[in-house]
């Protein structure tokens, strides 16, 4: 994956009160996994606080964000990082953007296609991968059925295939 490509963690999706505070729709690990990060969008947003909203999301403070009719305008932006700001990785470990995009094939090098989405429905990660014909099927993010993965691609079990 390009290390300057922007990865979206969250979007603003409102005020919150009267003092700048936005409401964010988060899309990774929860509100804590923010606080790794203090400039967002180019340096564009610098983080001065967050808490949980105890409704999935939460509520931030920003510096450049100062009152509610500043904090109405920011409705619908992205909130990203580049990769390169990312924490590193234990071995073992991904990130979701890293294995969007990556070409899939199975064991004996049969072109699947590509993964398209990575999801978790609460028992693990599952990606999903669009077949050249527009197709899709998923499959675990596990050892078992994806027993290879790098920055090249993933390699899936023919056995959990779905044609």
């Amino acid at each position: 994956m390009p290390q300057d490509k922007p990865v979206t963690l969250a979007a603003i999706t409102g005020a919150h009160g009267v003092t700048g505070e936005v409401r964010l729709k988060l899309f990774g690990e929860g509100w804590e996994s923010l606080r790794h990060f203090k400039r967002f969008n180019d340096g564009a947003l610098t983080l001065t606080k967050i808490r949980d909203d105890n409704k999935g999301g939460a509520v931030a403070r920003f510096a450049e964000c100062t009152d509610r009719n500043t904090a109405e305008k920011l409705r619908g932006t992205a909130i990203t990082v580049t990769r390169d700001d990312f924490p590193p990785l234990s071995d073992g470990e991904y990130y979701h953007a890293d294995l969007i995009g990556l070409p899939a094939q199975t064991e004996t090098g049969e072109t699947l296609g590509s993964v398209v989405q990575v999801l978790n429905f609460g028992a693990g990660d599952v990606i999903e991968v669009e077949r050249p014909n527009g197709r899709r099927f998923m499959v675990a993010m596990n050892k078992e059925a994806v027993p290879e993965w790098s920055a090249a691609g993933v390699v899936i079990d023919s056995a959990f295939v779905i044609d």
